[in-house]
């Protein structure tokens, strides 16, 4: 589904949503309807809507590119087509959308499996062509590598949000124990090992497309290789349409090891975390709940 390409940047700050749509696509804008400060439809000239999106900075444009290629290339979800990337901006098709139902939610829990499996050649790995130094909705991300999916999680994705949220008073540093206890305990804590999965990476509701035709689609990664339960437990944490249906159509294709259930919120402190440095301290202490509750587990 790789149908653009990234380009050398000529890119201009005050370029419009329909020009860029236009050099990237190849085909002339006949209208705009812009849904927000960084977020257009674009219709063309041959009948085609696109989404043109400014996002923040050239190397969040790139690493969504590129993750959205990766997860295409596996032939398993339903990912919205690339027309191609230049500097902040990012062209994508647009996905039609419908009404969530229980049949595609099962499908779709089938494809999150096959698209896990589908596989990153190690623990931190960014998509082919992604940089290293990402980003997760607002917050930078880094995609490095590591031997082991206990250390590479505590060291690159807890604990460097842990001390951003401790430096801007959000956690306060007595409360920051309890996490680090967490990390300290994961070799224990973390189940069976499981080889590099390929994950979405910011798999919240509104990531999901639920598309006129009876399928879901996946939209914004932060695609990395990590742990698959790290996807589903982002799921939990803000609620999805018929999640049950969803995690039934999962085991079907690819049961989870045993006591998944006991680590959710282990996988949800790197995304709590996250949201308790861009939005506060009501996501800290639900990170530290998950951290208690995981140390009693």
């Amino acid at each position: 589904m790789r149908s653009g390409r990234t380009l050398r940047p000529v890119h201009s700050s005050h370029e419009t949503p329909g020009a860029v749509a236009a050099r990237l696509t190849g085909r002339a804008a006949t209208g705009v309807r812009r849904l927000s400060g960084a977020l257009a439809e674009v219709t063309l000239d041959d009948g085609r809507t696109v989404m043109v999106k400014r996002g923040d900075g050239d190397r969040a444009a790139q690493a969504e590119a590129a993750g959205l290629r990766w997860l295409a290339e596996s032939g398993t979800v339903r990912i919205p087509a690339v027309h191609g990337q230049d500097g902040p901006w990012l062209v994508t098709d647009r996905v039609a959308t419908g009404r969530p139902s229980a049949e595609a939610a099962q499908r779709l829990g089938r494809e999150l499996a096959a698209l896990h499996a589908s596989g990153a050649h190690a623990l931190g790995a960014p998509p082919p062509g992604g940089p290293e130094d990402a980003c997760i909705g607002l917050a930078p991300m880094r995609n490095v590598t590591g031997p082991d999916w206990p250390r590479w999680y505590a060291e690159h994705r807890v604990l460097p949000y842990l001390r951003s949220a401790v430096d801007e008073g959000t956690v306060r540093g007595t409360e920051a124990t309890v996490i680090e206890q967490v990390c300290e305990r994961l070799p224990e804590l973390a189940g069976p090992v499981e080889p590099p999965a390929r994950l979405h990476g910011d798999l919240w509701n509104g990531n999901v497309l639920w598309g006129a035709a009876g399928h879901a689609w996946l939209i914004d990664p932060a695609a990395h290789g990590g742990h698959r339960e790290t996807d589903l437990a982002m799921l939990h944490l803000f609620g999805c349409p018929h999640l049950d249906r969803i995690l039934d159509g999962y085991q079907e294709t690819a049961p989870l090891a045993d006591g998944w259930p006991d680590r959710i919120g282990l996988h949800q402190l790197f995304p709590l975390l996250v949201h308790a440095v861009l939005f506060g301290r009501g996501y800290a202490e639900q990170a530290l709940a998950a951290a208690e509750s995981a140390l009693r587990s």
